[in-house]
């Protein structure tokens, strides 16, 4: 026993010597339904280096993009449960959890400009309308751009009535269930990850979406004509679990709330780059013929889609959508 005893001693003091052993990293799981050469695939990566460069290797991000971890109708719930802890839905995707509005964001022609758009994201109004996610259990961090929306089909999309009767693919959104309908057009709700093989099949007609995604998924290769509307607007809302964000130490939160800061304007920089970049590779492939609306074409655009407004007033609220456009009107004196 004594021998037992001496040796317990020795194995202690050796211990007490080398210091307490490595604490295990913090693994943040950051999860996301687009590829990894997008603009948010690549912010995801930069943030990722950057806050385990700020932490000093105390948090480690592993990032899933593409829907290799959840499609986008199964990470808001698996955010919710503590299965993944970062996301980078868009706004489209908080209405379904009865957060309507975010769906103001989807309204057609309702962020004119990439000026008006800073002002609402960095200014109280967007830091108000982040603040509704915690009741629901998830704290946001940031707004981050993927751009201006395109619509694409297998037929010339140049006047309203083109729209009539075909079948196109959009996000779970009743701001773009209403938008398509108006156009006479059968809207189906579609993971983002399932539209280049519907719009191949003809499962669907049609799309809406940024040029970056139409080009990273390939959709140009099965979409005979793209119509450079800039109608509406894709964005994300970064958010994270609030019980883990929360439940983090002060100076871990503040250094990833540094890196995330970074990683926002390296995304909202590179988003414009992008888009630039895959509309000349589109134009380039000549797999997609683009068309570009006259002044009379796109008002006659406009005024098909002002019945929206009035419909996603019921549930956005009226003064939600009379303060972005006082935001953009104010942009343009």
């Amino acid at each position: 026993m004594r021998t037992f005893a001496i040796a317990a001693s020795v194995a202690a003091l050796v211990l007490g010597l080398a210091g307490p052993a490595s604490a295990d990293p913090i693994i943040i799981k950051f999860s996301h339904v687009v590829a990894t050469d997008t603009p948010k695939g690549k912010a995801s990566e930069k943030f990722k280096e950057l806050a385990e460069k700020y932490t000093g290797g105390k948090v480690k991000v592993e990032v899933y993009p593409n829907s290799t971890l959840y499609k986008d109708k199964e990470e808001l719930e698996a955010l919710q449960l503590g299965s993944v802890q970062m996301l980078a839905p868009s706004n489209s995707k908080f209405g379904p959890l009865g957060i309507r509005e975010f769906e103001v964001f989807d309204l057609p022609y309702i962020l004119p400009d990439l000026k008006t758009l800073r002002k609402v994201t960095e200014g109280p109004l967007g830091a108000r309308l982040l603040k509704l996610l915690e009741p629901k259990g998830i704290t946001g961090l940031a707004y981050w751009d993927n751009g201006f929306k395109q619509m694409s089909a297998n037929k010339k999309l140049v006047t309203p009535a083109d729209y009539q009767g075909l079948k196109f693919r959009i996000q779970s959104s009743r701001v773009l269930q209403a938008q398509f309908k108006a156009l006479g057009s059968l809207p189906q709700v579609m993971a983002f990850s399932e539209v280049y093989q519907a719009l191949q099949t003809g499962v669907v007609d049609g799309q809406e979406n940024t040029w970056s995604n139409i080009y990273t998924q390939k959709m140009h290769e099965v979409q005979k004509y793209i119509t450079e509307t800039n109608h509406g607007y894709i964005g994300y809302v970064v958010i994270v679990n609030k019980k883990f964000w929360d439940g983090l130490p002060a100076d871990i939160r503040d250094q990833l709330s540094k890196a995330m800061k970074e990683a926002t304007d390296f995304n909202n920089a590179q988003s414009q780059k992008e888009n630039d970049d895959a509309l000349a590779e589109i134009k380039k492939s000549g797999k997609s013929e683009i068309i570009k609306l006259t002044p009379e074409q796109d008002e006659a655009m406009r005024k098909a889609m002002e019945p929206v407004y009035k419909d996603a007033a019921s549930r956005v609220g009226q003064p939600l959508i009379d303060e972005f456009q006082k935001e953009a009107k104010s942009t343009m004196n």
